[in-house]
């Protein structure tokens, strides 16, 4: 007589194991080389009126980022649109602007904000 047995081999992907997974590099600025750079005549120290510049709600902007200054930096994937001044929150104000088919809400110092004028 002969009996016959199913064997069913499990077999395990090593990348899906949690410990084997490897950490994303870099920071919120990674891939930004040629984004966030300046022109060379451009270079130097920043502008106090860009830095101290008065924007009321419903201004215009757009979001430029100034690279010698990281502190209150959007994402780079925001850079370029232009957005609303909806408030102001601490130093920064909220400019909201249209990502993709939603509204979305960035908290911006006015240094990398540029005004619209229309």
């Amino acid at each position: 007589m002969f009996c016959i047995l199913e064997y069913t081999e499990t077999f395990i992907n090593p990348s899906l194991i949690p410990n084997s997974m490897s950490k994303r590099r870099g920071g919120s600025r990674a891939g930004t080389r040629r984004l966030f750079r300046k022109s060379p005549r451009s270079k130097g120290k920043i502008s106090l009126t860009k830095f101290f510049m008065p924007y009321k709600v419903g201004d215009s902007a757009v979001l430029q980022a100034e690279p010698a200054m990281q502190d209150n930096l959007y994402h780079q994937r925001f850079h370029g649109k232009t957005g609303v001044v909806v408030g102001k929150r601490g130093d920064c104000y909220e400019v909201k602007i249209q990502d993709g088919g939603k509204q979305k809400m960035v908290i911006v110092h006015p240094v990398h904000l540029k005004k619209v004028v229309v």
